[in-house]
């Protein structure tokens, strides 16, 4: 029996202020044609967020780059052969990237852009969960510090959680799960894996309100509603689509509807129209009973990153991530494993069953 340890209580959060960039034509023109000479002297590639602006992903994609979730942001600067990463994004992503990239140079726009599941999950705090329950699989999602990720047996993202916990559950394991409460529970209910639940949460996406989304999909009767499983389970209970940021943009672009209630940063919206400019898209509501806001479906640490701030770092330097060597290289192998498993199932090496 597992030593007695209660799990953390909900960690609150403090969010920072909402502000985003604002560029006339004439400023954003100019500050993407300095980046992009300061990228070339300096052997940069830009690696941008579904989440972050629209000036950003355009610039990542104009320059070669890559826009898309955190483990493919790092998976692609790993193929990419310039020696410095710029991650626009948050600070756990650009601690991935050096994790898979140890060689190169990784800088961010902001290093205080953070996000509210790394920050509710203290590598400390976790240890000491993990130890009190010895005889449990630890399981951490990729927004998690770099500390964390070290001391996990298994790192997943929001696409492979489902199926990794499976495959363990099959296995035999009990597990213990850090730090979105509301993914573990998604993944929880759908594999029946016993599962100690750590008690984060995304700001984002806990906003979104049942009630009122039921509503909107009363007056858009045609639209399917797509969630991403960060969600809490009342919204993800109304869902057409549960499924990660790159899953979501997929169901834009290959079903039929004509339109789509969207449940989680609105920043995705870009990347959506491109994929399917004909479709209507439309933000999950996240006001209604027990809002704090009248909208939050934009992450405040996301729109720290910014064209002002990338010309600032590559002019000045700074902002470039370190992780201690011990750390990195355990949090590597964590990450590996995920890698691994989700190359042995695509080639058919691994059989969930039902």
């Amino acid at each position: 029996m597992s030593p007695a340890f209660p799990v953390p209580v909900r960690p609150v959060i403090q969010q920072p202020p909402m502000v985003e960039e604002v560029l006339d034509d004439a400023e954003r023109e100019t500050l993407k044609a300095r980046i992009k000479t300061l990228m070339k002297q300096q052997d940069a590639v830009l690696v941008a967020h579904y989440y972050t602006s629209a000036d950003l992903q355009d610039l990542a994609e104009e320059t070669g780059g890559c826009v898309s979730d955190s483990l493919e942001m790092a998976r692609f600067g790993h193929a990419h052969p310039a020696k410095t990463l710029i991650v626009a994004g948050v600070k756990f992503m650009g601690e991935t990237a050096k994790i898979l990239n140890p060689e190169k140079r990784v800088i961010m726009p902001d290093l205080g852009a953070e996000c509210s599941l790394d920050l509710a999950c203290p590598a400390d705090e976790f240890t000491a969960f993990c130890d009190a329950h010895p005889d449990r699989v630890s399981v951490v999602y990729a927004n998690t510090s770099a500390a964390v990720k070290a001391r996990a047996d298994w790192v997943v993202t929001s696409g492979i959680a489902a199926k990794i916990v499976k495959y363990l559950h099959q296995q035999g394991h009990k597990l213990l799960w850090a730090p979105d409460r509301h993914l573990g529970d998604y993944v929880q209910r759908i594999t029946g894996a016993d599962m100690l639940l750590w008690q984060g949460s995304c700001v984002v996406h806990e906003a979104f309100k049942a009630e009122a989304l039921k509503k909107l999909r009363t007056e858009h009767p045609d639209a399917a509603v797509l969630v991403h499983p960060e969600s809490p389970e009342a919204v993800i209970a109304l869902a057409d689509v549960v499924g990660s940021t790159t899953q979501l943009i997929e169901a834009v672009r290959t079903l039929p509807n004509p339109e789509f209630i969207v449940a989680t940063d609105n920043g995705i919206f870009h990347k959506m129209h491109a994929a399917a400019p004909g479709k209507i898209l439309l933000e999950a509501p996240t006001a209604g009973e027990g809002a704090t806001c009248t909208s939050c479906a934009h992450c405040p640490w996301m729109a720290m990153n910014g064209l002002r701030k990338l010309v600032a770092v590559l002019e000045n330097g700074g902002n470039e991530i370190h992780i201690e060597e011990s750390i990195r290289a355990r949090a590597r192998l964590s990450i590996q494993k995920m890698l691994d498993f989700a190359a042995a199932e695509k080639a058919g090496h691994i059989q969930l069953g039902d």
